[in-house]
């Protein structure tokens, strides 16, 4: 993904359905284009996150990721999330284990970005960006959790 061409995309119809330019038009009007302008702010947060851009393309090309329902993961992946659960359990104690995991958990984000470029943009894989989006989404829940568990830590 070019991040400058979207943000210029995302500028040029910012500009055209920005609400100041429907200043004196009637109150319909004036509300049409505060919904464009919410609409194409909500797009262009969508597309420059990685991960919701992922989410996004996937579900718009009919692959539901059943978030809620679906835990089904690679194997490999599936004791990775052991370890790093291990090593959470560790962090909540000793800030040299949470360090390790906060840069596990980035490399893992950077890796994941990665191949989920490949598999959209390249391959065209919409079922294995998938697959890969879930996974992205435990790690994101990971981090939050180590987040919480560092300020836990850190009120005792």
């Amino acid at each position: 993904m070019d991040s400058q061409a979207l943000e210029r995309a995302w500028r040029a119809v910012a500009a055209q359905v920005h609400p100041d330019r429907f200043a004196t038009a009637s109150a319909a009007e004036r509300r049409v284009a505060m919904q464009w302008a919410a609409r194409a702010n909500e797009a262009y947060r969508q597309l420059r996150d990685p991960l919701l851009r992922a989410r996004y393309l996937c579900e718009q090309s009919g692959v539901d990721l059943q978030t809620e329902s679906n835990t089904s993961m690679d194997a490999a992946f599936l004791m990775q999330q052991m370890e790093w659960r291990e090593m959470l359990d560790d962090a909540r104690h000793d800030p040299e284990a949470y360090a390790a995991l906060e840069a596990e958990l980035a490399q893992a984000r950077q890796q994941m970005n990665q191949a989920l470029t490949t598999l959209l943009d390249e391959q065209r894989d919409y079922p294995a960006a998938g697959s890969k989006v879930r996974e992205w989404m435990f790690v994101e829940k990971l981090a939050q959790e180590l987040a919480a568990a560092q300020v836990t830590s850190q009120q005792v």
